[in-house]
């Protein structure tokens, strides 16, 4: 799997290009969506689950900011999961061409939107990141370490895509399922309130959600300077890993009869 994404590495970065490029084509702010879009997100949850719900975290600040900023962190974490999760079924449909008037690495798709979606996820960690220096009034070191945690999630995801992408070919439904699904995980995830909120039975039904695991990691190497919990990271990198393998599997298996299906 490995060899072969090297050996497309740089169609993969042109196409991923081209489909960052695309989508904001002909409008007036271009890329600066990028930026806009999350911070209005932010902004209305913001005032919903902070002003009216009244939700606060255990730890750190108990001021709007505070409760932004660790409200951030989750949704960037989802919205990655979510865009990539969500757009996987169709994806082999949309792209028809491909499947059957050229000789093209069709495992490629799911994985320019990966990639795609990955710029998106790090344009709002640089927004993050400059709304906490400025809170906090420092940048914690243990930033440095959000690649270690990023390249198994972002493996994680791609693993996920490959097999919906693949199994969406034959089951047109999922298209409508997924978005229910990532919604759900969305609120069965600590994005609007940590785990400690929950009574103590239920947190370990959280970490069965993998969005769990790493927006506890990412709020805490980026607000709180803890270092990731390194036994725990190796095993998520183990399970992204097979995930991703799996993934793959399952795709090139099912690929022979995409063009007798579409």
């Amino acid at each position: 799997m490995f060899t072969v994404l090297k050996q497309y590495l740089f169609l993969i970065y042109q196409m991923s290009r081209r489909e960052i490029i695309g989508r904001y084509r002909g409008s007036a702010m271009g890329l600066l969506w990028s930026f806009a879009s999350p911070l209005v997100i932010l902004a209305v949850y913001t005032f919903v689950f902070s002003v009216v719900f009244r939700v606060r975290w255990q730890t750190g600040g108990d001021d709007n900011a505070s409760f932004a900023l660790n409200l951030f962190a989750g949704v960037i974490v989802h919205g990655f999961f979510a865009e990539c999760v969500n757009r996987s079924p169709t994806l082999i449909a949309e792209n028809t061409g491909y499947v059957k008037k050229v000789v093209f690495p069709l495992w490629m798709i799911p994985a320019i939107v990966v990639v795609a979606a990955m710029f998106h996820m790090l344009v709002s960690l640089l927004v993050l990141l400059i709304c906490s220096g400025l809170y906090l009034q420092q940048l914690h070191l243990s930033v440095l370490a959000l690649p270690l945690l990023l390249a198994p999630y972002a493996l994680l995801v791609l693993g996920v895509g490959w097999f919906f992408a693949a199994l969406g070919v034959y089951l047109r439904d999922l298209a409508q399922v997924l978005p229910v699904v990532t919604t759900v995980m969305m609120f069965m995830a600590p994005v609007f309130y940590p785990v400690e909120a929950l009574p103590e039975a239920f947190r370990p039904w959280m970490y069965l959600n993998p969005l769990t695991f790493v927006i506890g990691e990412m709020r805490g190497l980026v607000l709180s300077g803890a270092m990731p919990h390194w036994a725990t990271l190796a095993k998520f990198t183990a399970i992204a890993l097979l995930v991703a393998l799996a993934g793959w599997k399952v795709f090139r298996k099912a690929q022979p009869g995409f063009a007798d299906v579409l």
